[in-house]
């Protein structure tokens, strides 16, 4: 297949504003070649503001994650958490909902001791988000928190709010002087920012340029929660602490790359959300294509977060952009229609709350990429995403080229390839799949999978990916969030496909029932390049 860059957007970042992004003040990345993180460097002191903390995220992620990180050590012995939101309540109330939230959704049973101790780092500030006088007081009341629990000033804001407010909510918190400007030993201001990040390439382009009029490129945290899973954290230690495998990483020995995100719900009463967003904006912009940059990337020259991203940045820029008179052959929507999960009978799309009756939007994505760069060059990429589907699963397939067919060309069950498989969730692990002889005179070959699971061979939860993220904004280590050059080289490969499905009706092919993995004519993505989907 022969992809060319046929996309040309009118507006980009000038060098200079790429340059700001790709690298921090100071450019620790070049000036100390060999550079670590500092392991084990203890949290400074911060208040965390959560903006939208009455949102669901608050409740059953944020918090959570918040409450375990107190209980193993991970969080600053001065540390304050203040929930902001419209709707007025006292910091009892907010303590209390908080308290049964954690009962509800802690990945580890909370005892009414460790509950205590903890809501007493809780806060609770009514403001609404256009409010000038607001967060004067807003910041007042940081400032008296200071004073009362040593938290020196750091700051790190929390944007769990509609990507519409975001630029209306920093614009204030820099007027109001709640964000201060980067100086080397004075208190830090952080901003974490949900996806999406942008709407399409142009719209995160102006998204990034009105940003950085209020905030540094190292001062914003797209966080992405993919990347604070266990396995996906262990992508880079499997690729390059372990020589065995890095050795096969190229496009001698790997035939094809398929990811798969696989959701068995709905949109969850999401249905404003997902009519304006769609299932590619949603899932594979951001968490696929985050996958897909750290399976392929090159070795990093250090561990630090820049040297990490680049190398992230260069698999995207190097992703081709499907032609425009291949769309169809090399990018397939679906939406499902009414069908069963785990046997109960479930709606469609177009009859869930807030939908419209005749939606174009996509619940499922799949399309057929490929990186043209030494490493990789020809070898196909196969991604998909959708949402009522049979199964709950993120995963990513690296199948292997086939060995010669004149040594075991009676062996049909070669047809199966050597296969390393990364389970990002559920039962998060890798999988080897290699061949081998079943025992006794006949020479018959069968697949055998070698599993490592962590939860089991650990003996332990893995923790939750808000942990590690929230713990990482506070520490100052940006290593597992999206930089804006991401996003955007991103940005540039789906747009062109989000505006060749924008204006065309959904066709009767492309609809799929509830409970199968996605609409038919996604299959001929791999068959017609003789491969086949994997198997969740």
């Amino acid at each position: 297949m022969s992809m060319a860059h046929n996309f040309e957007p009118d507006h980009s970042l000038s060098k200079e504003e790429l340059d700001k992004c790709s690298s921090k003040p100071g450019g620790d990345a070049f000036e100390n070649p060999f550079h670590e993180p500092e392991y084990g460097k203890p949290p400074e002191p911060c208040i965390l503001v959560i903006l939208g903390a009455s949102g669901d995220l608050t409740g059953k992620k944020l918090v959570p994650a918040l409450f375990n990180l107190m209980r193993e050590g991970n969080l600053p012995t001065n540390f304050i958490c203040v929930g902001v939101a419209r709707r007025p309540k006292t910091v009892e109330e907010f303590r209390s909902e908080m308290s049964s939230q954690i009962t509800k959704h802690s990945r580890t049973t909370p005892d009414e001791s460790d509950l205590f101790a903890f809501s007493e780092k809780l806060f609770y500030y009514q403001l609404e988000f256009q409010d000038d006088d607001a967060y004067n007081n807003l910041n007042l009341f940081l400032k008296d928190l200071d004073k009362n629990y040593g938290t020196r000033g750091n700051r790190v804001f929390y944007l769990s709010v509609q990507p519409t407010y975001f630029l209306p909510i920093i614009k204030q918190l820099k007027t109001h002087s709640l964000i201060y400007d980067e100086t080397h030993g004075a208190p830090f201001s952080r901003v974490i920012i949900e996806k999406p990040f942008g709407h399409d390439y142009d719209s995160a382009i102006a998204l990034q340029k009105n940003l950085s009029n209020f905030l540094s490129e190292s001062q914003i945290y797209r966080i992405d929660h993919y990347l604070g899973k266990e396995t996906v954290q262990n992508l880079l230690v499997f690729r390059f602490s372990n020589s065995i495998f890095e050795g096969l990483w190229n496009n001698r020995y790997v035939d094809n790359i398929q990811i798969t995100v696989a959701e068995n719900i709905g949109i969850e009463g999401r249905g404003a959300f997902y009519e304006g967003q769609g299932l590619t904006r949603d899932v594979i912009q951001n968490h696929l294509m985050q996958l897909l940059s750290l399976v392929a990337m090159e070795p990093p020259i250090n561990l630090t977060p820049d040297a990490i991203r680049n190398e992230k940045v260069k698999v995207l820029q190097s992703l081709q952009t499907i032609p425009l008179s291949d769309l169809d052959r090399f990018a397939v929507r679906g939406q499902y229609k009414e069908g069963y999960i785990d046997g109960d009978p479930v709606s469609a799309y177009r009859n869930e709350q807030n939908v419209d009756a005749n939606s174009n939007v996509e619940t499922f994505a799949a399309l057929r990429l490929q990186i043209e760069n030494w490493r990789w060059a020809g070898v196909p990429i196969y991604v998909r995403a959708g949402k009522r589907l049979p199964k709950r699963s993120t995963e990513i397939a690296i199948s292997f080229k086939k060995p010669p067919s004149i040594l075991f060309h009676k062996n049909d069950r070669l047809n199966i390839p050597n296969q390393i498989i990364f389970r990002i969730q559920p039962n998060d692990g890798i999988s080897i799949k290699f061949n081998t002889k079943i025992p006794g005179s006949a020479a018959i070959i069968q697949p055998v999978n070698m599993d490592f699971q962590y939860a089991s061979y650990f003996g332990k939860e893995v923790p939750e990916a808000y942990e590690r993220l929230i713990h990482d904004s506070i520490l100052g280590d940006s290593t597992l969030f999206a930089r804006v050059d991401e996003s955007i080289n991103s940005w540039r490969i789906l747009t062109p496909v989000l505006d060749h499905w924008k204006n065309r009706p959904l066709q009767p092919e492309e609809f799929y029932p509830a409970g199968v993995f996605g609409p038919k004519i996604a299959d001929h993505l791999p068959n017609s390049e003789g491969r086949k989907w994997k198997p969740v």
